[in-house]
């Protein structure tokens, strides 16, 4: 996915913290478990916070010590393999894949090669994890599908390429969760938000290399900032609207720091240019 869900750190207290860090590691351990080596490419604080999300409410923080994918010398904390983590690294194999897939095909041979050959490479974990989650594979395929035919067509509704972007995520929910009408409606607004930054994000670069950009088919090149605020302010509030209605366990108050604090900082850093340095920095520094 695209990073942009990063809890604010120096809001974290230090338990919170050491649970971030620890499903974060978990979840690259359980990718690396699950798809081999390559798989924990894919790593990112999205599919972190969808983990932390996913965690049932009774099951409590207890961390083990693994040794670190990135330096094998090293043992860290980190959360040990269960069913919420399973489900983040087997959804975001799937998303990735098809997401390379698109990448190869609307690229030049050469230009497009990178994404064929990672999609090569990653086919066998996919064709697992597609195996686990078949329902999300297929949403996978059909939203994305549709959006490269709304793309092509230039469509002027910013809504509409939103909304399927927001329906591929929101499929993410498993149906066999209790809070399950709680987080499709999360999900789906994390989803529709996504999108929205993202395309803010990357409108220069898009209309430089003139590639459909929903911003700037709905308000012109130069956007429009404050029309734009209004929808994304509308969608965050129905994130935090429907976190209210779940029970999130011991997860609750780091949640509450992704939600409440960082999405609301992404936002400003992308409306006022500071987010290319601020993507950058890493979460684990104090500094950030």
């Amino acid at each position: 996915m695209f990073g942009y869900v990063r809890p604010v750190r120096p809001e974290l207290k230090c338990r919170d913290f050491d649970l971030y860090r620890a499903t974060y590691c978990g979840l690259c351990r359980c990718l690396r478990r699950r798809f081999g080596l390559i798989a924990p490419m894919l790593l990112n604080f999205d599919f972190t916070f969808l983990a932390l999300l996913l965690w049932q409410p009774e099951e409590t923080f207890a961390p083990c010590r693994g040794r670190c994918h990135a330096n094998l010398l090293v043992k860290k904390p980190m959360c040990p393999d269960s069913p919420a983590l399973e489900l983040a690294a087997d959804e975001s194999v799937i998303l990735a894949w098809w997401q390379l897939q698109d990448a190869a095909k609307d690229g030049d041979k050469l230009g497009g090669l990178p994404a064929r050959l990672l999609g090569g490479l990653l086919t066998p974990a996919y064709r697992k994890a597609a195996r686990s989650r078949p329902e999300f594979d297929r949403t996978v395929k059909t939203c994305l599908e549709e959006l490269d035919t709304l793309e092509r067509e230039n469509c002027p509704s910013m809504d509409r390429a939103a909304d399927t972007f927001a329906r591929l995520l929101q499929s993410a929910a498993p149906a066999e969760d209790p809070r399950y009408r709680v987080l499709e409606q999360l999900l789906y607004h994390l989803g529709r938000w996504i999108y929205l930054i993202d395309a803010r994000d990357d409108l220069a670069e898009d209309l430089a290399d003139r590639r459909y950009n929903p911003v700037a088919a709905r308000f012109g090149p130069k956007g429009n900032d404050g029309l734009l605020k209004q929808t994304l302010d509308a969608s965050l509030d129905r994130i935090g609207a429907a976190f209210q209605l779940g029970d999130f366990g011991c997860r609750t108050a780091l949640l509450e720091n992704l939600i409440y604090l960082g999405l609301p900082l992404v936002q400003r850093a992308v409306f006022d240019g500071s987010w290319t340095e601020i993507k950058k920095q890493k979460i684990w520094s104090r500094g950030q």
